[in-house]
């Protein structure tokens, strides 16, 4: 069988039994609760994953400037990849336990690369076979330095100017609880969203089964929330990693060139400077 030219963003269990020699397997398992993601790597795993750590390989350290979960530099982020085996000829599955929402952030930053990634949808319970425990040690690899789209990353100074405009779309990936300011997380440093911002919690981008959703459906939900006329889309969440799952709904349903805001709420509600908007005024 050829090896696939290119991705969706989300592929089968199926398909990955298929195609298993054909991709770099990354489990990319994290937990907000502090859990270790390694340790449950450890645990079981499925066979020949490599383990991808959310807070150092795919991340920057956390700052009061920069929020919790900060892009990497093109240079660590080049040398993590070629840690884990990843080099600039690889195609990349993601999974996690959580839907997506996790693997989506390794598979959103390998795609604005350039690199084919789709994550493993509805994650391990999907997955039939056996797992396997301990650590893959992947044979390391070159992977060229690339720098981030600049069309697909925004800074803290971008969104404020955008906020409020009518043709600039902010998309909150958190549960609706957070955005509205309700129930804010422990790590939230207060409660409530960006000014302006549509609440578009990730977990309604899958269907009833826990997979995601086809694409009419999608558009449809992202239209209503004034996806077709605007000029920009832009997602953010907490730190910039549950985000990616609204990025990759958006793509699946036609939406090209949406925006991460890698700092999110836990730059943006760090910093009392700027403003803060509790409730849903639509809904």
């Amino acid at each position: 069988m050829s090896e696939p030219s290119s991705l969706p963003v989300a592929v089968s269990a199926d398909w990955l039994r298929e195609h298993r020699d054909q991709v770099v397997l990354v489990d990319s398992r994290w937990y907000l609760d502090g859990r270790s993601g390694r340790d449950a790597y450890r645990a079981g795993h499925l066979p020949g994953a490599v383990f991808a750590d959310v807070d150092t390989d795919l991340a920057a350290p956390a700052g009061p400037g920069v929020g919790r979960h900060p892009l990497p530099s093109p240079e660590d982020f080049a040398e993590a990849l070629g840690r884990l085996g990843v080099g600039d000829s690889a195609r990349v599955v993601a999974y996690d336990d959580a839907g997506g929402s996790v693997a989506a952030r390794l598979v959103w930053m390998l795609r604005a690369l350039g690199t084919p990634a789709a994550f493993l949808d509805g994650g391990m319970r999907t997955w039939t076979g056996g797992l396997e425990e301990g650590e893959t040690v992947p044979l390391p690899v070159h992977r060229t330095a690339r720098p981030w789209p600049s069309e697909l990353v925004v800074d803290t100074d971008t969104v404020l100017t955008e906020t409020g405009e009518p043709g600039d779309l902010l998309v909150d990936a958190r549960a609706y609880a957070r955005f509205t300011g309700e129930r804010p997380a422990p790590v939230d440093a207060r409660p409530g969203h960006v000014p302006g911002a549509r609440s578009a919690e990730w977990t309604a981008n899958l269907d009833g089964d826990g997979l995601l959703a086809a694409p009419e459906v999608l558009r449809e939900r992202f239209a209503s929330l004034g996806a077709d006329s605007a000029r920009t889309i832009t997602a953010y969440c907490g730190s910039g990693v549950t985000a990616c799952h609204d990025l990759l709904a958006l793509e699946h349903a036609g939406y090209a060139g949406a925006r991460l805001y890698p700092g999110s709420w836990s730059r943006w509600g760090g910093d009392d400077s700027l403003p803060a908007e509790t409730g849903d005024p639509r809904a």
